[in-house]
């Protein structure tokens, strides 16, 4: 019996064929990772790893999404990663709370960009079957280690995106299965990301690096750079270090007939997915009126055990912070009902009534309760209780994003950077990628003339 690391390098070696539904998930992914790398773009987080470039990255070859440098083919996987990453605005793979785009798709992209200037074009349908093989290897991955790995604290995104872009990037470049397994053996000496990370600049790092680990890991096993036999399954492998008991059929189960980008959601929010059902019924309340802040006397939010553990941050003082903090969500959207990239924003962190009223807040745990459902609870100074109730949030896979949804995202994405970039275009671009013959020719188009 073939190992699991073998199985895995045989699975992304000769995939089956993708059903159209697949196609069409790995394409609206890919739409919605190029938004958030636009959004991102901007960042000071991103402007300091920008300016490291004339120190250590090669000839400026390849694309910065929403930015005029250009960088060498790692370095803009890394970078456009973070990009993707840093406001939480992308993707996110139930139940694991995988962000699969991030690392995956920058990977591909810009292994691509590269190929096309050597005179090698990867198609769109190429494209778009590379990036959903490397996401079903980091969704997978997840699965077998969920809920021990992330309750851990490791970042999960991180950890397991770095063997899914690997195998991306590994399938672009006709990797052999044995080449492929190297491909996982060097993806797994430089996983890393940690939790504690979240809300800060440093979570970038392991995001950017899972997306340029990832691509380093293929272009060494394809100079013949070999790495360890079982590099998943191995005593000392990547389950075993992250997980008593990972569950290996949730790698290898149903593998090529059951696809987890079916799986994948987006978030109509730039913050943490588990606050998603919080925001929009507080927007809900917001919208029907009847008390303003002085009448709140608490808010309870019973929720699955995820939203607390994860959104427990009063008195943050970063917009970033503010991304994975429920008492900051809870008042911005209450209070102003907003909750657009401004409302995360350091200027609406700094509001004195968003900050007074988050110590307003209090958790109470549901663990039947699904991660995309909250009650929220005000209770007014005058003895009145106010409920909503959110069953399923826009944005989960009960009521998915439509691609007109996705699309007014990226373009609000575009405006929030006030880029010279036409989102149209690349919008069409991106929707038309299964019938172009350069899949990574878009990339041109996300660069602004101006910046």
């Amino acid at each position: 019996m073939a190992s699991i690391s073998a199985t895995v390098a045989a699975f992304v070696h000769t995939p089956p064929t993708l059903p159209d539904a697949v196609i069409a998930a790995g394409r609206r992914s890919l739409l919605n990772m190029v938004g958030t790398a636009i959004g991102g773009s901007g960042e000071a987080a991103i402007d300091k790893l920008a300016a490291l470039l004339p120190v250590f990255s090669g000839a400026p070859t390849n694309t910065l999404i929403g930015r005029t440098e250009r960088a060498d083919m790692l370095w803009a996987a890394y970078i456009n990663a973070a990009a993707a990453n840093i406001f939480d605005y992308d993707d996110t793979h139930i139940p694991t709370v995988i962000h699969p785009s991030a690392p995956v798709g920058p990977a591909v992209l810009a292994l691509a960009e590269t190929l096309s200037a050597q005179g090698r074009p990867v198609s769109g349908q190429a494209l778009i079957e590379a990036f959903v093989l490397g996401a079903e290897v980091t969704c997978r991955l997840g699965n077998a280690l969920h809920p021990t790995h992330y309750a851990r604290g490791w970042h999960i995104t991180s950890t397991c995106g770095v063997f899914g872009a690997a195998m991306a990037a590994g399938r672009l470049l006709d990797l052999s299965p044995s080449q492929l397994v190297d491909a996982l053996g060097n993806a797994l000496a430089q996983g890393a990301g940690s939790v504690e990370t979240l809300g800060t600049m440093s979570k970038s790092l392991s995001v950017g690096q899972a997306a340029r680990g990832g691509l380093m890991a293929a272009l060494l096993a394809a100079d013949g750079y070999t790495g360890p036999a079982e590099p998943l399954e191995g005593k000392r492998g990547f389950l075993a270090l992250h997980a008593d008991q990972p569950d290996l059929v949730a790698i290898t189960g149903e593998l090529g007939s059951r696809w987890e980008i079916l799986n994948n959601t987006f978030k109509p929010y730039p913050c943490g997915v588990v606050l998603n059902p919080v925001i929009e019924a507080c927007l809900a309340l917001h919208a029907k009126g009847g008390f303003d802040a002085a009448d709140v006397a608490s808010v309870e939010l019973t929720g699955h055990p995820l939203l607390r553990q994860r959104t427990d941050r009063p008195g943050v003082t970063t917009g970033r912070s503010a991304q994975v903090s429920a008492q900051h969500a809870v008042a911005v959207s209450l209070l102003r009902g907003r909750a657009d990239l401004a409302a995360f924003s350091d200027a609406a962190v700094a509001d004195p009534e968003i900050r007074a009223f988050g110590q307003k807040l209090a958790f109470r745990d549901d663990p039947a309760s699904a991660l995309d459902a909250v009650e929220v609870r005000l209770r007014l100074t005058d003895g009145q209780e106010i409920l909503h109730a959110v069953s399923a949030a826009k944005g989960g896979l009960g009521h998915p994003m439509s691609d007109a949804d996705l699309a007014g995202k990226f373009r609000d994405q575009i405006a929030w950077r006030r880029l010279s970039v036409d989102g149209d275009a690349l919008i069409a671009a991106i929707e038309g990628l299964e019938d172009t013959s350069d899949g990574a020719a878009f990339l041109r188009a996300t660069r602004p003339s101006t910046f």
